[in-house]
């Protein structure tokens, strides 16, 4: 099999593993480029970024302006959570593009796979605090984040955990709790949903904005069978009998996979020793530095499309634009921006997330992409290209593109204008897709 480049596959690092490449970092090889997105250094660029105040959770229950007919009261309730959800989105996307190690990319990662959106749970405090226990784990136990994840306020709230009460199950949460968040498709059956959803019962959403508690008045203490297991399990005792089938090593590894290896799934001998480096702890580091060590890394067919959000975050970090210094104008036509390619940080689609792929590779979104990229480079100072006497070839310097094909050479080389230049070039597919 051919490979890649060195360069090209330390490109690849820094696009798979974090959100493309800043200033220099195609100079450094592929064993410095690892240790500084996995090792144990702390992200201290994001770190920088301290997360947004004022996230006050608006009135619950009766106390809700929502609930009242007073117009006035339900617009500016409406519009309060919108501007707070903003500038918790430009926060996050601040941290994207400052982010030096792949713990950002990762609780980027585990955003689409717990997928939970502020669209139902209308509360940004809840949605940022699930963000920062995404980020603690990033790169942990997976079993960890696993755990946090079944008793979250926000992903409680977003499917429907705080109607789950004893007598009157729901079983919304431990249905995708067990298809799409720790074991797939097949591996559970129908009873294991309906046991699973009373382990879950007892945890409630305070009307004071405090988030989810658990009154054990409302929990089903009776003996619970599912998974080949029978006792009194609550919340923590049904995600460790998930965690602990078989089914879920193969899962969280293929999810991985697919999204920052390659849509060709691995075959029985690479998940073996991915499995063996995922380890009883199901430690995500080891299985990442395990993944990019796999043959299948270099392969030059392992292309995949960036994400609308991926894509965005390398622009502004190629061309060195911080969004929350955007003017508030600029702020709103990068936002509606990702919205009109169907991405929008803390607004997935469902619970399945967001999907992967030729999908985004639509007209419309092209089109979007383009006026996006248009903008953004209008706001930037590009004097690497300005000045360049071959400004092709500077611009795929600036944008860490390994190369041009002829085709794309041709096409950009009648653009005259560097920032035309520079958002025609962030729009081709030597850069669309992470080759």
């Amino acid at each position: 099999m051919t490979e890649i480049s060195e360069r090209a596959a330390v490109r690849r690092l820094n696009d798979r593993l974090g959100f493309g490449p800043a200033a220099g970092d195609l100079t450094a090889g592929f064993d410095a480029t690892l240790r500084r997105l996995l090792g144990p250094a702390p992200d201290a660029a994001a770190a920088a970024l301290p997360p947004p105040t004022g996230l006050a959770p608006p009135p619950m229950g009766k106390k809700d302006p929502d609930a009242k007919k007073d117009k006035d009261a339900r617009k500016a309730a409406v519009k309060a959570r919108a501007a707070q959800e903003r500038k918790l989105t430009v926060w996050w996307l601040d941290r994207m593009v400052a982010s030096r190690t792949a713990s950002e990319r990762l609780t980027w990662f585990w955003h689409g796979h717990f997928a939970t959106s502020n669209q139902n749970v209308r509360n940004a405090a809840w949605m940022l605090g699930q963000n920062q226990t995404q980020r603690t784990h990033a790169l942990g136990r997976f079993g960890d984040l696993a755990q946090a994840m079944v008793v979250d306020t926000a992903m409680i709230r977003w499917l429907d955990g705080q109607k789950n009460r004893k007598g009157t199950p729901n079983e919304n949460l431990a249905r995708e709790y067990l298809e799409l968040f720790t074991l797939g498709i097949g591996h559970y059956q129908e009873t294991d949903v309906a046991q699973g959803a009373r382990c879950l019962t007892g945890w409630v959403l305070g009307r004071d904005g405090k988030g989810a508690t658990f009154q054990r008045r409302r929990f089903d203490s009776g003996s619970k069978t599912l998974l080949g297991k029978t006792g009194n399990f609550d919340a923590k005792g049904f995600a460790g009998l998930a965690l602990a089938q078989p089914a879920s090593t193969g899962f969280v590894i293929a999810r991985l996979w697919f999204r920052l290896v390659s849509a060709t799934p691995p075959d029985a001998a690479t998940i073996a020793r991915l499995t063996t480096a995922y380890g009883a702890e199901r430690n995500v580091r080891s299985l990442l530095t395990a993944m990019v060590a796999e043959a299948a890394f270099r392969d030059p067919e392992s292309a995949l499309v960036k994400q609308p959000v991926e894509w965005a975050a390398g622009l502004l970090r190629a061309v060195r634009i911080q969004p929350g210094k955007l003017a508030e104008k600029e702020q709103t036509k990068l936002l509606a921006g990702l919205r009109g390619m169907g991405q929008l940080p803390f607004r997935p689609p469902s619970v399945g997330g967001w999907p992967a792929g030729a999908s985004w590779l639509t007209t419309s979104a092209g089109v979007t992409r383009l006026q996006l990229a248009q903008h953004l480079v209008k706001q930037a100072e590009i004097p690497t290209v300005e000045g360049a006497k071959d400004k092709v070839a500077a611009v795929a310097t600036l944008l860490g593109v390994d190369a041009w094909t002829e085709r794309t050479k041709t096409a950009l080389a009648g653009v005259k204008d560097p920032k035309q230049l520079t958002a025609l070039a962030a729009c081709a597919p030597e850069y669309v897709v992470s080759g």
